[in-house]
């Protein structure tokens, strides 16, 4: 024999020795030892304030992630400003100061002015459903990741959970006319900042959570934030009692859902898959829980609230229209603008024709049942 024969190397020598201890254990009936692997947990932040119901959509995500996997990954999501201010939640992501976060695009503005696009706008008459199909089968979702490699956002992003047409705001008393906003101080986000300005508005641009102390300090004349539950939970009842209804400002809004990239590439893909389709399953059940509170504390804040709610007259929803072209306009030296901007263009013309053509208005019936006239409920015997 040759001495390379004979000789056993230390790995070998490893390998003989664990074999044979493995070998002896199932021998006597021992059990393999596997050393198991324990829960992956991930830290998150919300933009919203803990009492919001935004901040409970976040929390529902959570919840489904954490329950499908079955503890396997766990999300714990902290309120606004636990960690970093609501504006920051792309930079902590980025960096990994947080592992993911629950948020809309527009609050990364000042990033890229092209993520407004995601629901700051009337988005060329669609509706926020519409405007996810566009970014689901549309392109939106490429184009996205386009923007935040330009931006070097290290995150991987869902936007989920359309959001219904948002109020032109809160006022001091009704807005009937577009010169009312002419001076005014009022608050928005994004390109509905352009939109308002252009309207002659001095807008500031506040986080939900400072906008009610703002108003009552005098600090603004008008505001607006998203829905009557988060308005009323947020305390706008407190402040004003005239809402103004439906606008184009924020007409095709959704919210984001957030990962840090690096740490959502390291998931196993099962993990990834169930990260997926819980998000569709949350943006879902998301818009069936705001028909169902949004329309009661509609109602309440009227007989409890004594709110006033009014319509914003058909003059300032074209003014809008007009301002937003305008602001639309002067962002032609960004090509991803102009390029999510046509995408979108070329989408809605189609799907918002189809959408007018094909559903029917629910006035009629609405008025045949509940309406003046309308006959009254059987009674039971």
């Amino acid at each position: 024999m040759s001495d390379q024969q004979t000789q056993t190397t230390p790995a070998r020598r490893k390998f003989l020795t664990g074999a044979t201890a493995a070998a002896t254990g199932a021998a006597l009936g021992f059990p393999a030892i596997v050393k198991a692997q324990g829960p992956t947990s991930f830290r998150w932040q919300s933009t919203w304030p803990s009492k919001d119901i935004f901040h409970e959509y976040a929390l529902d995500y959570a919840k489904k992630v954490n329950d499908m996997t079955g503890g396997e990954l766990k999300i714990e999501v902290l309120p606004a400003g636990a960690v970093v201010p609501a504006f920051g939640l792309l930079d902590a992501v980025t960096k990994g100061t947080l592992d993911g976060g629950h948020g809309v695009l527009v609050y990364h503005y000042g990033k890229q002015n092209a993520l407004a696009l995601w629901g700051s706008g009337p988005a060329y008459g669609m509706d926020a459903n519409q405007l996810l199909a566009w970014h689901r089968y549309g392109g939106g979702r490429e184009l996205l990741q386009k923007l935040y490699a330009s931006i070097g956002a290290n995150v991987v992003s869902f936007p989920y959970g359309p959001m219904w047409t948002q109020p032109l705001g809160w006022f001091k008393k009704p807005i009937t006319k577009v010169d009312d906003f002419k001076g005014m101080k009022y608050r928005t986000v994004g390109i509905s900042i352009d939109v308002f300005t252009g309207m002659g508005a001095a807008v500031n641009a506040l986080p939900g959570g400072e906008i009610v102390p703002a108003i009552d300090r005098g600090l603004l004349d008008g505001a607006e934030f998203n829905n009557q539950t988060s308005d009323r939970l947020l305390g706008f009842p407190d402040v004003s009692k005239v809402c103004m209804l439906q606008s184009y400002h924020q007409n095709a809004e959704q919210f984001e859902i957030t990962f840090n990239k690096t740490k959502y590439d390291a998931l196993p893909d099962k993990i990834k898959s169930i990260i997926a389709h819980a998000v569709d399953a949350a943006s879902a059940d998301l818009v069936w829980k705001s028909i169902d509170r949004y329309s009661k504390d509609y109602l309440e804040m009227q007989a409890k609230d004594k709110v006033r709610f009014y319509r914003t007259p058909d003059a300032i929803l074209r003014a809008q229209l007009d301002a937003y072209d305008k602001a639309v306009d002067k962002r032609k030296d960004n090509p991803l603008f102009v390029e999510i901007a046509e995408s979108q263009k070329r989408f809605a013309e189609r799907v918002v024709k189809w959408d007018l053509d094909t559903n029917v208005r629910r006035e009629m019936a609405y008025n045949h049942y509940f309406g003046k006239g309308a006959k009254p409920a059987a009674k039971k015997a």
